[in-house]
């Protein structure tokens, strides 16, 4: 009691301060010890910088009042309260993994997919290893990686060095999709019906889709290939989420995350997209070979589900315009009208009007009235009937249409001012335990949040964190606090989270995906700069281990990446004493409110590390041709 009451006086022993001027050498140090300039590293990649711990006092309010001493240490501990480790056993450590498997994926491996069925594109979806098979050690970076570019040059450029493939450079060499030269990579924007670039393209969308204004902000593409189409629509105020499997073209979202798109590995295969109905304003297929025509519909359907009333379905490649281009696809004119003939059925059925149809791009609209009063047209179709339709992880796809919301489907406004406005979902109560009220309030606290964060890391305002990963996200309070044209955030809600909010994260113009985190993600090592966790390890503790949820984090996390965990005091140091033998510097800090409050923050840096490399010490590599390459 004596302690709180000194702390709570604003007066500072001796000791206090010589921790704080410690805390402050050690984060000048490591700050020194980073290379600093785009394509080597950062060193502003810690959680504390110079400035930060020596002239704005936060982290000496974190310094005043030790953890160890007070939470987790001997002397600090009350009586009732047992240490969640034990404080003489030694902390665990993870060795390397080996260099071949630098891209290891673990839900999405190849030799694993090979033992599942091909029909509806099985082999391609999710097969995670049981809990004996998967790997408890550290995914390296390849010899040679460097930071990426910042955006927008990352668009255009990848280092070599990050993702070694070259077959796209050959097979789509006549489309335009990358090009090989040298230290890097170049993105000339090009795609399999946009060889000539995606502004173009998107211009040409865009005389029919309401691009302009804010009215499209989320857009769905399918089979996206580098993901061209989402980083050329980046600059008009549309995000989108783009997937195609790990197949024979190597690499291709492993390249799109790397240029800084939203990308993850999937498939339309047999269970549903990981996302909640009516998500998405656009959804989009160029060329992206799934048989629309075919399952009776039911991956039309699917798209159905997520798209919002008045979305738009762009179909561009084969069969529009067969009669022009029959031969060139080596397909029969029969076959081309066939599978036109039925994709033109399944769009009355699911009640979309067909706006256009220009050279080799086809466009339907739902209509924002889809029941049955709405299109009387409609054929006989049946209706899905899920108790909760947000329930769609591993799910399998049905024949059914997605009946029209019976609240919370309200008008969305156009975005940036979607990003404030109380979501339709919200504002009809369809969220549980929502209301406008709490609603705004959760807000709040989030640019609270925030704020602290950036006075410990002020990086966040910056360029520094272009792909960002919210592993709780709610209804996306975080995500909106930090939002910047500089960077976009993949929301994650978990499958075992109390409620589903992505619905909510949709109606603000974010994007997101369900995920369970006793699994690996769908994306490639070294892919989000920075990762953001509320809770989560007290989500998942009686769920699954919690160093295998850290060993995930690792590895989609980048070199030099930063980490901002918040929770219980006592878990944070066990996450903080886990990770000592992951290659993490870390920081505990109070919470912005109080000293007392049990949650507290913790920030973390991955160590700049390669394959092959006997030490954390960084190799002192020269990317000045890299870097050359794009001036």
């Amino acid at each position: 009691m004596a302690m709180a009451n000194k702390a709570s006086s604003g007066a500072r022993s001796p000791l206090s301060l010589v921790v704080a001027m410690a805390l402050c050498c050690f984060f000048y140090v490591l700050g020194a010890w980073q290379r600093s300039g785009y394509g080597k590293g950062d060193r502003i990649a810690a959680a504390v910088t110079r400035q930060t711990a020596c002239g704005d006092g936060s982290a000496a309010v974190a310094a005043e009042h030790s953890f160890e001493t007070h939470h987790g240490g001997a002397a600090g501990i009350n009586a009732s309260t047992s240490l969640p480790f034990s404080a003489d056993a030694p902390p665990p450590t993870f060795p390397p993994c080996a260099a071949a498997l630098a891209d290891h994926t673990p839900c999405h491996d190849q030799d694993r997919a090979m033992k599942f069925p091909r029909k509806n594109m099985v082999y391609r979806e999710r097969h995670c290893p049981a809990d004996g098979d998967r790997l408890r050690c550290l995914v390296p970076a390849p010899p040679g990686y460097v930071t990426p570019f910042p955006w927008p040059r990352s668009r255009d450029y990848v280092p070599f060095a990050n993702a070694p493939y070259k077959s796209l450079t050959v097979e789509k060499a006549v489309q335009n999709w990358v090009q090989y030269e040298g230290a890097v990579f170049r993105f000339p924007g090009g795609g399999t019906q946009f060889p000539q670039g995606a502004d173009k393209y998107i211009d040409q969308l865009g005389s029919i889709v309401p691009f302009a204004g804010g009215h499209v902000r989320t857009v769905l593409d399918t089979g996206c290939g580098v993901a061209s189409l989402g980083a050329y629509l980046d600059a008009r105020g549309v995000i989108a989420m783009s997937f195609a499997p790990r197949d024979s073209h190597e690499a291709q979202v492993q390249f799109a995350l790397e240029r800084g798109v939203p990308a993850f590995i999937g498939v339309l295969g047999s269970v549903k997209l990981p996302f909640p109905p009516r998500s998405f304003d656009m959804a989009h297929c160029s060329r992206c070979l799934i048989p629309w025509g075919g399952n009776d519909g039911m991956y039309m359907m699917e798209i159905d589900r997520v798209l919002r009333p008045g979305g738009y379905w762009v179909l561009s490649g084969p069969p529009i315009n067969w009669k022009t281009n029959h031969k060139a696809w080596e397909r029969t004119e029969a076959d081309l009208s066939a599978e036109q003939q039925r994709i033109e059925e399944y769009a009355a059925m699911l009640c979309w009007e067909k706006v256009t149809e220009v050279r080799e791009i086809g466009i339907w609209r739902k209509q924002l009235d889809p029941s049955a009063a709405g299109c009387p047209a409609r054929p006989p179709v049946r209706t899905c009937h899920d108790a909760n339709p947000d329930d769609v992880w591993y799910k399998n796809m049905e024949t059914c249409v997605t009946p029209p919301a019976t609240s919370g489907a309200g008008e969305l406004q156009p975005f940036p001012a979607r990003l404030t406005a109380v979501p339709p979902r919200i504002s009809a109560g369809a969220v549980p335990g929502f209301t406008t009220e709490s609603y705004e309030e959760e807000n709040r606290r989030w640019e609270r949040h925030v704020a602290a964060y950036k006075k410990v890391n002020y990086k966040l305002n910056s360029e520094r964190y272009r792909n960002i990963m919210d592993m709780n996200a709610g209804v996306g309070g975080f995500a909106a606090a930090i939002f910047s044209p500089k960077s976009w955030v993949m929301n994650v809600v978990p499958t075992a989270a109390e409620l589903s909010t992505l619905g909510v994260v949709y109606e603000r113009g974010l994007i997101g995906m369900y995920h369970d985190w006793c699994e690996a993600f769908s994306t490639y090592p070294r892919t989000y700069d920075l990762i953001h966790a509320n809770g989560i390890f007290t989500l998942y503790k009686d769920r699954c281990k919690m160093e295998d949820i850290l060993l995930e984090m690792d590895r989609i996390l980048r070199p030099e990446g930063t980490v901002i965990l918040r929770d219980h005091v006592d878990i944070l140091l066990k996450v903080q004493r886990t990770v000592k033998g992951m290659r993490w510097k870390t920081l505990l800090a109070n919470h912005e409110d109080s000293l007392n409050i049990p949650e507290k923050v913790l920030f973390a840096v991955k160590l700049y590390w390669t394959a092959g490399e006997g030490s954390e010490e960084k190799k002192k590599t020269d990317s000045s041709s890299v870097a050359g390459k794009d001036s």
